[in-house]
């Protein structure tokens, strides 16, 4: 049977390797596209997979690309209203939430209320949000279905398991390029050094987040909504040969782990085929030449990034999107070569530190919050520079 599939977040990295999954099944018909504004990158995909609606965040983008595409039948849409209608596609079974960033909780939620299943890649959506996208999306029967590689492990090791059998949580992380590294030793690295990740081929801001360790933070968070469990069943563990791709313990002692190879493509796969597994061509783990598996306690006093991670998610409310707000301004400028990277801490401390938390935030205020967090920071920025 035909798999009905529209992508936020097209021509990004999670994006492209979903058109892989796409190009080496020949049962998903690909009905929607989205994408900010690299347009290039979209329009070869509309004239490979023949949409018939594609969304561009940017609307002198969108109105360059009608004039490209004015040869297909696709239509194109721009903005906010755009994304919402991607989102909400009548034909359309399962929305791919590849897109970066808040600006994915409206689609996603937009997706829920149509019916739509989610495959989610947006990490800001639960971290920001889940409060509201997951009794959301348990009423209208929808599934959340995990991409990323973490949380697709745990959900594949949960698999036919009771809810209460469920111990503890063990999210796996690398440590990313600066692993071992102390403070003093992280004072003058550039992007280009922290772009370097050991084991995974990822977008800048994910590769920077994953430095940081800001990324476990805000998986952390998510896990907390995805699989309805405590903060104190979640556990972070430095696993830097990134084998094993998360744990799960149980009440019995049992751990089951899922391992492979460093490969989005599986979960990506996974998770528009649930329940069902197909071959997925690629490198498979050898055994006979895995010679060790190493596991350490992340460096949480280093690289604060998560235990201001688990400072928020214990304050809960709208802490979460300060912390997140805070961590995406920082990360742009942080590339863009404005501040150094332990500033990156420091800017979403200060953040975290001026707001007043609001316990049970709605979507408005979730959105507000956010426009607060970038307002903050630019003042202090601009202070600073005085």
């Amino acid at each position: 049977m035909e798999k009905k599939i529209a992508i936020l977040g097209s021509t990004g990295s999670i994006g492209v390797q979903t058109l892989d999954v796409v190009r080496e099944n020949k049962d998903i018909r690909v009905l929607g596209l989205g994408a900010g504004r690299n347009i290039e990158k979209l329009e070869a995909q509309i004239r490979e997979f023949h949409p018939t609606l594609a969304a561009v965040w940017d609307e002198e983008a969108a109105n360059t690309l009608r004039t490209r595409v004015v040869d297909t039948s696709v239509r194109i849409v721009s903005g906010m209203d755009g994304l919402l209608e991607l989102a909400r596609m009548e034909e359309s079974q399962i929305l791919v939430t590849a897109i970066v960033g808040m600006i994915g909780i409206r689609p996603t939620m937009e997706a829920i209320m149509a019916g739509k299943d989610i495959a989610l890649a947006n990490k800001e959506t639960l971290v920001t949000a889940g409060h509201l996208i997951m009794p959301m999306a348990k009423k209208a029967g929808v599934r959340i279905l995990p991409v990323d590689s973490e949380h697709s492990a745990i959900f594949q090791a949960l698999h036919g398991q009771e809810k209460k059998s469920l111990a503890k949580l063990l999210i796996t992380a690398s440590g990313g390029p600066f692993r071992g590294k102390k403070r003093e030793e992280l004072e003058h690295v550039k992007a280009v050094d922290a772009l370097k990740h050991p084991n995974w081929v990822m977008g800048q801001k994910i590769t920077i987040d994953s430095a940081s360790l800001v990324n476990k933070g805000l998986e952390v968070m998510e896990a907390r909504w995805l699989f309805d469990v405590s903060l104190d069943q979640i556990q972070v563990v430095v696993q830097p040969q990134s084998v094993i791709h998360s744990m799960v313990e149980f009440v019995d002692g049992a751990v089951l782990a899922q391992l492979g190879t460093p490969d989005m493509r599986l979960p990506i796969q996974y998770a528009l085929y649930y329940p069902e597994r197909r071959y997925l061509p690629g490198q498979r783990l050898d055994f006979t030449t895995l010679s060790r598996l190493d596991f350490d306690v992340p460096d949480t006093e280093t690289f604060q990034g998560l235990s201001l991670a688990w400072k928020a998610a214990r304050q809960g409310g709208s802490l979460p999107t300060v912390f997140n707000a805070a961590n995406e301004r920082a990360v742009q400028w942080f590339l863009a070569d404005r501040i150094g990277f332990l500033d990156i801490y420091e800017l979403i401390a200060r953040a975290m530190d001026h707001h007043r938390v609001i316990e049970n935030p709605g979507l408005e205020a979730v959105l507000e919050t956010e426009k607060e967090t970038y307002a903050f920071l630019e003042a202090d920025m601009a202070a600073r520079i005085l």
